[in-house]
């Protein structure tokens, strides 16, 4: 038996040309398409420019309140088979509703990476020590864990998280399900019409800069990293993509460095294969980085921290090098830069590890499956999970009446 009614509830509306959560979105929404599902895309957040037309792929869009009871309704008249939370957040918004109106329906999250080891990272660089548990332990861990919990399956992208999940937190597995991007394969024929070594002409960075680490990756490449490569290589040029430019950004920006802000960019394809390397010397983060599999697809080669590089390769040798020193970065960025035949090999590598790990049309059969052998058991499943059970009744209290209460605050406002 197949499910047929999706409802998901997003954090924002899906931007693929701006995030690689946007990309990782609108993936899930073309698996569901693929088996017929009716979808449905309901979201708190203002829509923005760069904002995905769903409705031109045939989706229904609502926009829905928070802290409000006209969800109640709304969820109860829709009776979805399965609704998907984009992040924890949303389902510690929503999930209680969704729980009482429709206790039937399969609840996903999708974690689209661990939140609590971005934040348990970001914290450790602060403070300048290593990453340790200490630091893993933190209360959005708390907070994350609980979510998954409570939801029948959780989509994780990155078997390192996978790993943290079961070892560190001991989640049992039949809550969770590892999803990597799910991406077309690259024929022989797509590569070979790229542009070649000798007419790409410039290092690129590309990143969403709402998210703290691609900013903090900049301002590393302009402190440390570029003035060693710009010693080596006096007429290379950086280019920096993405959506979301600040001034604080912008004020980097200094062409006789040749340090260039360029700001979002319709189609990232084009610049990226126009590039001979790409940068990636982020120094925390989690999950799968979107700038790896847009150089990769790209047949563009790549230099990356290994927190960049996390979760991307398994035992497949890179598509570039990872390097955390910044010598050692700036060192074999300028040695790709510079050798073609180095640059091919890499180049190579990159196609074999798409193709490899991230066939679209596996995981899109193994997440399906998975799916409907959750629906299939979803009471046993339920009856196995205590601490979900446990989580599920408290949060109904607490939330809940936290609910009720703003809402009827905002009556008299």
């Amino acid at each position: 038996m197949m499910l047929k009614k999706l409802l998901i509830i997003g954090f924002v509306w899906p931007e693929p040309k701006s995030s690689a959560a946007g990309s990782r979105m609108m993936q899930l929404i073309e698996t569901f398409k693929s088996v017929n599902y009716s979808i449905t895309f309901a979201s708190t957040s203002v829509k923005t420019e760069h904002a995905f037309n769903l409705e031109g792929i045939g989706i229904s869009q609502v926009k829905i309140e928070l802290n409000h009871s006209s969800f109640d309704k709304f969820i109860k008249a829709l009776s979805p088979d399965v609704v998907l939370f984009d992040r924890f957040m949303v389902e510690e918004q929503f999930g209680w509703r969704v729980a009482k109106q429709c206790p039937n329906a399969c609840r996903v999250l999708d974690t689209e990476d661990l939140h609590f080891l971005r934040k348990g990272r970001y914290q450790a660089y602060k403070d300048e020590v290593h990453f340790n548990k200490s630091y893993l332990f933190n209360d959005i861990a708390k907070r994350e864990i609980a979510s998954i919990y409570r939801s029948d399956l959780s989509l994780v992208i990155s078997e390192l998280e996978m790993e943290i999940l079961k070892n560190d937190f001991k989640v049992d597995n039949t809550l969770l399900c590892y999803l990597p991007f799910m991406l077309d394969e690259i024929q022989k024929a797509m590569t070979e019409v790229l542009p070649k070594f000798e007419a790409r002409h410039y290092f690129i960075f590309i990143g969403n800069f709402l998210h703290e680490p691609n900013y903090n990756g900049v301002l590393y490449l302009k402190k440390t990293i570029w003035p060693l490569i710009k010693k080596k290589l006096p007429n290379a040029e950086l280019h920096i993509y993405g959506a979301y430019t600040t001034q604080k950004l912008q004020q980097l920006h200094n062409k006789n460095q040749g340090f260039l802000i360029k700001g979002f960019v319709e189609d990232a394809n084009y610049v990226m294969q126009q590039a001979r390397v790409c940068l990636a010397p982020l120094r925390f983060g989690a999950g799968l980085k979107g700038k790896l599999v847009d150089a990769m697809q790209n047949g563009t080669p790549c230099l990356m921290t290994s927190v960049a590089a996390e979760g991307m390769f398994g035992s497949l040798k890179v598509n570039g090098f990872i390097e955390d020193s910044p010598e050692g970065f700036a060192n074999k960025a300028v040695e790709m830069y510079k050798n073609e035949k180095l640059w091919d090999k890499k180049q190579q590598n990159g196609f074999y590890i798409i193709n490899k790990r991230f066939t679209k049309e596996i995981y899109q059969k193994k997440f399906l499956s998975r799916l409907e052998e959750t629906f299939t058991h979803l009471n046993g499943n339920r009856l196995n999970n205590f601490i979900g059970q446990m989580l599920q009744h408290h949060t109904m209290q607490s939330t809940k009446y936290m609910g009720k209460w703003i809402e009827e605050k905002n009556k008299i406002i």
